[in-house]
């Protein structure tokens, strides 16, 4: 990846640039999430979408890498030797916390299972939500008929200068001080906080060998 302005390189995964005059900047990270576009659409009716208009002749819903996400697969194009610590392709929800030196990552399987985790990684309270409708990219060749792995999205619990901690039954999200609803996208749908919206943190839904290739020091998050 480059910029037009000067042709530096920029590394993807950090953001820093790594060639050319702008070496050792680093771009602001924006939190954002991948979700259904069935979720988007409830949430935001008004919004926006990109054109499928191309140009070229695969479509956005087709997948050129059929079975890249299947778990016991080498992962092509990765030279490295992968962390054993989790299978290469398993997928972490993943937050590198540089104010306190921290990198943790979440299984996915153990996010999709609770379908919340509270947490407070080197003292800071962090929500993990998972809700079920999103389908792999890199599964199967049409799109919409890959696995469900959902979607994913970290919060900080804090509204109102109040910690919340939250629960999930059925794939519905309740705070446990009111018991109102939420949705992926950290808004309270119903209830004594409907309307109100919790602040998105900076994650990433990462491959762990391409997670684990740049943060090597990260620690792995266990239900147990």
């Amino acid at each position: 990846m480059y910029d037009r302005t000067t042709e530096s390189l920029w590394q993807q995964f950090t953001g820093t640039a790594i060639v050319g005059e702008e070496v050792g900047l680093q771009l602001d990270m924006i939190p954002s999430s991948l979700i259904g576009f069935g979720d988007f659409k409830e949430a935001r009716p008004d919004g926006v979408v990109l054109s499928q208009d191309t140009g070229f002749p695969r479509t956005y819903g087709r997948n050129p890498y059929v079975g890249y996400d299947v778990i016991g697969e080498n992962p092509f194009l990765f030279q490295g030797e992968p962390d054993g610590r989790l299978p290469a392709v398993a997928r972490v929800i993943t937050l590198h916390m540089a104010d306190v030196e921290t990198n943790i990552a979440y299984p996915l399987d153990d996010l999709q299972r609770l379908g919340v985790i509270n947490d407070s990684p080197a003292g800071v309270d962090i929500v993990l939500f998972h809700q079920a409708g999103t389908s792999s990219a890199l599964n199967t060749a049409e799109i919409v008929n890959g696995m469900d792995v959902g979607a994913t999205a970290v919060y900080d619990p804090t509204l109102n200068g109040e910690k919340r901690t939250f629960s999930s039954t059925n794939g519905i999200i309740t705070d446990d001080q009111t018991g109102s609803k939420w949705n992926i996208l950290g808004e309270a749908t119903s209830g004594e906080l409907q309307g109100q919206s919790l602040t998105a943190l900076n994650h990433a839904d990462h491959f762990w060998f391409s997670w684990a290739a740049f943060r090597p020091d990260t620690i792995i998050w266990s239900a147990e």
